[in-house]
């Protein structure tokens, strides 16, 4: 099994495509695949009220890292999001307008391609254990911890960052912070279709 770590402060931003904000884009799965992705995981930073780019045929899962938060408009219906919310899952295509709540916020995005599978987002909690096992999976953490897995590899993981792998098969991975009252962090998965 081979974990590979990115680090945020290593991307260079990129603006977005509808020039509402800048990314950072830490993973285009498979490797080499371009605009063929079939997982991208992105840090955008959001400094004024606007809609999401769209993307089609895409699911995406959106949590607030850092920042007041933002309000999220699907046509109409509205959803509050700030650090302390679950990740919210929605289709691509919705591309939600985006309002700040107080000031600019840094969040996170995992998209999959419908035609690859289910993608899911949660948050991992101090010295969890996950046995989740799929086509790719993830951990991207906003505070310093270490990423225990269950052949034994114990990986340092810097402010973040993204560890993620795609030949885990079904091996257990335990999240162990630096300091467990400020731990924040996010579990990622791409879990075939049946």
């Amino acid at each position: 099994m081979t974990i590979h770590i990115i680090e945020l402060g290593h991307i260079t931003p990129q603006p977005w495509r509808n020039g509402g904000g800048v990314t950072r884009e830490l993973l285009a799965w498979p490797p080499g695949s371009g605009a063929d992705w079939l997982v991208r995981v992105s840090v955008a930073d959001i400094d004024r009220d606007g809609p999401f780019s769209p993307f089609p045929g895409v699911q995406r899962c959106f949590a607030v890292l850092e920042g007041a938060g933002v309000v999220l408009d699907f046509s109409g219906i509205e959803q509050t999001l700030t650090t302390a919310s679950a990740p919210l899952s929605f289709d691509g295509v919705a591309a939600p307008g985006c309002h700040l709540v107080n000031g600019p916020t840094r969040d996170l995005n995992l998209m999959a391609r419908h035609s690859a599978g289910t993608a899911t987002m949660w948050g991992a909690m101090p010295h969890s254990a996950w046995p989740v096992a799929g086509r790719w999976r993830g951990l991207y953490t906003a505070s310093a911890a270490r990423l225990q897995a269950d052949d034994g590899s114990a990986l340092s993981l810097p402010v973040h960052s993204l560890a993620w792998c795609d030949d885990a098969g079904t091996g257990l991975w335990r999240l162990q912070p630096a300091d467990p009252s400020s731990c924040r962090a996010w579990w990622m998965s791409l879990q075939a279709t049946a």
